[in-house]
């Protein structure tokens, strides 16, 4: 008898519906799988049995083949356990085909039986949609995420018992309506306000432009000037996700395993924070068998913040050159590509030197070689991608011991809501979107502002690509002062400022 059960694999961030076929016949007793199964597919054999021995279950004492269909494609992950059961006996007879008909199963079995949950879910009912979706009870609150019907089972006599009709499904409540689920809240955020941040006008400036118009920045200081701090901070300037991007958001977190149990959707913009260390593979994604996303795949709709920039490895740097272009990662291998959707803003911070100390008159410990191969480490190409690069110098002793706080995050959020409002009436959720030919009506500039730019391009000041980016900073500023129209000089001046221009990236320091 032939018994086809629908399920789902993971590829990358989408769901691949999978057909799992089970054959039993007469012959040698043994289970054999097919249809490129990974490691973890192919050990489900052993789990499924043992949960059929523990759960008073029979075992068919006869040939069993199993068919992953699309055979093609490979299968990763322990979520086929669940259908493959099912399917087992659905062929062998202890269930009729009528039983299960129209439902869909993904889930891990225990060797106790019991049913658990699988990284991904969410994408998987979206795969599933046309099918009503059995899941694990630890999953079913991620899995109505997806606005199908789903339900659980605890374990794998409870799913026969309850296809049988001798105990009824248990439906669970309807799901809310968008934009009242269950708010995940931020994932991976630094607890923090802005207030506990004191002194550093011009970093706190950058901070809230960056916030506003989702501007790159790069903060470049000695060690305690409180670069980390302020990139910590970043994330609550921000707003919170609209549907869309926070239904994307925690599609990307549901596929990396990492969305916690009954969160519902991600609402607030997620930050990362990977140790300098990080690998290539790590930081944009992919890997040889599952393709999970990487670093700033869970840092789409938020912050990736890399610390110590200057640790960081060439390679793994230049790496996201692309991404911070394109918003999206494609990770290419021989068996195919997948496309992750990587739209973050960037903040790094880093120091001036190996030991920390450039600028400061006699403390510096570094050689000239020793600055020159550190300065090396970041290409041009890459520093160009930010909007800002500000010198963040150890605060003055009389604003550290002054009474009272700084400006609290509260009030920034506010000017930081309202410009990002005043980019939506321009079609942009920030002004570092507005496309390249938008520039002449979305940040016209009088004739001081041109001539000042004109000035800058001529002597090598600025690129091409830093033109339009030095307007699109400049177009914040003007937002977040409520100066609306036509862009002047004192904006473009503090853009330029702001942005540093060649003085402050460590290739000119160097020299």
């Amino acid at each position: 008898m032939i018994a086809s059960i629908p399920s789902a694999v993971l590829l990358g961030v989408d769901g691949r519906p999978v057909s799992v076929e089970v054959h039993v016949s007469n012959g040698l007793p043994g289970l054999t799988m097919v249809g490129l199964p990974d490691a973890a597919v192919r050990e489900s054999r052993d789990r499924v049995r043992a949960a059929f021995v523990s759960s008073g279950l029979p075992w068919p004492r006869r040939r069993i083949t199993v068919n992953l269909a699309p055979s093609g494609m490979r299968k990763a992950g322990a979520g086929l356990d669940l259908p493959v059961a099912v399917g087992v006996l659905v062929a062998s007879g202890v269930l009729d085909a009528a039983a299960v008909a129209g439902l869909a199963f993904v889930g891990e079995l225990g060797l106790d039986g019991s049913v658990r949950g699988v990284p991904g879910t969410l994408v998987l009912a979206d795969a599933l949609a046309c099918h009503r979706l059995v899941v694990a009870g630890s999953s079913l609150d991620e899995a109505r995420l997806a606005g199908g019907p789903c339900v659980s089972a605890p374990t794998l006599s409870e799913l026969v018992a309850r296809c049988t009709g001798r105990r009824p499904w248990t439906e669970p409540p309807a799901p809310p309506p968008p934009g009242d689920e269950p708010s995940g809240g931020a994932v991976g955020v630094q607890a923090g306000d802005l207030a506990e941040v004191l002194g550093q006008p011009v970093a706190r400036r950058a901070l809230e432009a960056a916030a506003a118009g989702g501007h790159h920045l790069l903060l470049v200081g000695p060690p305690g000037a409180g670069k980390t701090l302020l990139a910590n901070r970043l994330v609550g300037l921000l707003p919170d996700l609209d549907i869309p991007m926070s239904r994307d958001v925690t599609r990307v977190h549901s596929a990396a395993g990492e969305l916690a149990s009954g969160a519902g959707l991600v609402s607030r913009p997620p930050f990362r924070a990977p140790h300098h260390g990080v690998s290539a593979v790590a930081l944009i994604g992919g890997g040889s068998t599952a393709m999970r996303p990487g670093e700033i795949g869970l840092a789409h709709g938020g912050v990736l913040f890399l610390d110590e920039l200057g640790e960081f490895p060439a390679t793994v740097l230049d790496a996201l050159r692309q991404p911070l272009e394109d918003g999206i990662v494609r990770v290419s291998r021989s068996r195919g590509s997948i496309t992750y959707p990587a739209q973050f803003l960037l903040v790094a911070a880093m120091n001036p030197c190996p030991c920390g100390d450039a600028g400061v008159p006699g403390d510096c410990r570094c050689s000239a070689a020793a600055r020159a191969r550190y300065a090396r480490r970041l290409s041009g190409p890459l520093l160009d991608r930010f909007d800002l690069a500000v010198r963040v110098e150890r605060p003055d002793p009389t604003s550290l011991l002054a009474a009272g706080a700084g400006e609290a995050t509260a009030p920034v959020a506010a000017r930081v809501l309202a410009a990002r409002r005043r980019a939506a009436e321009r079609g942009v959720v920030a002004n570092s979107q507005l496309a390249s030919r938008t520039l002449d009506q979305s940040a016209p500039m009088d004739a001081d502002a041109r001539e000042l730019l004109e000035r800058q391009l001529r002597t090598g000041g600025l690129s091409a690509r830093g033109l339009h980016r030095v307007r699109r900073l400049a177009r914040t500023l003007a937002d977040l002062d409520g100066a609306g129209g036509t862009l002047t000089r004192p904006h473009v001046t503090e853009a330029l400022f702001l942005r540093g221009g060649r003085s402050l990236l460590l290739g000119e320091e160097v020299r």
